[in-house]
């Protein structure tokens, strides 16, 4: 049975079902907490599973300054009575969740980074095809583009077409992604808060947890290329890639997903 609340201090809504050791679920950037819908009864049969939406996103208040991402989740952590827990986040969701992991290490018991960028990561080559394009479409207050361009650019990936992606996928993502776009969060979560010093990325051989770095093998390369500099630098790592998937694979391959993270999860001691 699901059970809902909120973190009345920063207004962030949360959900919780399930028993035994926490599995704590963190969204990507451009989504919210729906994007778990397909992991939620599968990971609540075994986990007492936590997902919530960040400030800005889905049912939580909106933003109007930019947030310490790392900083909300220890709140809501702390707010729930949560000591120790295996994270999960995707993309921005998993910074966040290495971030964490990095300053809080005695909470987590493992690391599970989707489709995640270490902050500090220097993105090499042209950027994803669309980007600057979305860019000028919220600058110019043209929001129904500037949502189309996200899912162009994160759902479908820059080696497909809109009509090779699922379409449900692409229409909920699209429902997701227009509360962060039209209440100008995205912009706010541009601006860094209280970023780590140094960042991540020249810290990752301190994460000693295990962690599994999973990757749709039809993200931008550059993706790929960071879930192989995280796994080269931990020391307990390894890299699960999902065929036939881009930025989300949990929402495109939910089987084959739930399967990696259960199987990672039951084999950490």
């Amino acid at each position: 049975m699901t059970q809902t609340g909120y973190v009345e201090m920063d207004g962030v809504y949360y959900e919780t079902a399930g028993e035994g050791e926490t599995l704590v679920l963190c969204h990507a950037g451009f989504v919210d907490s729906g994007m778990w819908d397909a992991q939620w009864e599968a990971f609540a049969q075994h986990y007492r599973v936590i997902r919530y939406d960040m400030r800005g996103y889905g049912k939580s208040d909106k933003a109007t300054a930019p947030v310490s991402r790392r900083d909300e989740l220890y709140r809501l952590l702390k707010h729930l009575g949560v000591e120790r827990a295996h994270l999960l986040g995707c993309s921005m969701g998993g910074a966040t969740a290495i971030d964490f992991t990095l300053e809080h290490p005695e909470m987590v018991m493992s690391l599970i980074a989707v489709s995640a960028v270490p902050d500090g990561f220097e993105m090499r080559g042209e950027p994803p095809p669309d980007l600057m394009e979305m860019i000028g479409a919220m600058q110019q207050g043209d929001l129904k583009r500037a949502s189309e361009l996200q899912i162009r650019i994160w759902v479908d990936g820059m080696f497909r077409q809109p009509e090779q992606v699922d379409p449900n996928v692409r229409q909920r993502a699209a429902e997701m992604n227009w509360i962060p776009v039209s209440s100008g969060t995205m912009a706010l979560d541009m601006q860094p808060v209280n970023p780590l010093t140094p960042p991540a990325i020249e810290r990752l051989s301190a994460i000693e947890v295990p962690m599994l770095v999973i990757v749709g093998a039809l993200d931008h390369p550059e993706i790929l290329r960071a879930a192989d500099v995280m796994v080269s630098e931990v020391k307990r790592a390894k890299k699960v890639i999902i065929p036939d998937a881009a930025h989300v694979p949990n929402m495109e391959k939910p089987a084959e997903f739930n399967q990696a993270v259960l199987s990672f999860l039951k084999s950490v001691k």
